[in-house]
């Protein structure tokens, strides 16, 4: 069994800055990348960006290029998404998720946390 267990969410104003966690517990020793996604009202889940849970490579959506810096602390089994600057398009709901392949495609991340939501007011 893995758990993924996403914190941090809230509401913060345009031009402010958040920080996600995501717990991850038991078998995570699978995991060979770690993603996060968000999903907005009426609109496809969507890539924000993922790590190489060893050699800490990241790749980042356009969208979040810049503003966004994913890191992970492989000794408490944590991933975090550092946002900054953000802005009212940035308001969804932010997932974690990890599998064997680090990618762009939501279809090859076998493990999702149930999300944290992210509202940014203008």
């Amino acid at each position: 069994q893995v758990q993924l267990v996403e914190s941090g969410g809230g509401l913060v104003q345009t031009g402010g800055s958040l920080r996600l966690s995501c717990a991850a517990s038991g078998r995570t020793f699978n995991f060979i990348g770690m993603g996060w996604f968000r999903q907005a009202p009426g609109k496809e889940r969507e890539f924000v960006g993922f790590i190489f849970v060893r050699g800490g490579t990241t790749a980042y959506a356009d969208s979040a290029k810049g503003r966004f810096t994913i890191s992970r602390d492989n000794a408490k089994n944590t991933l975090y998404l550092q946002m900054n600057s953000l802005q009212p398009e940035d308001t969804a709901i932010y997932y974690c998720a990890a599998g064997p392949r680090g990618n762009w495609r939501t279809n090859d991340y076998d493990y999702w946390g149930q999300g944290t939501q992210v509202t940014v007011s203008s």
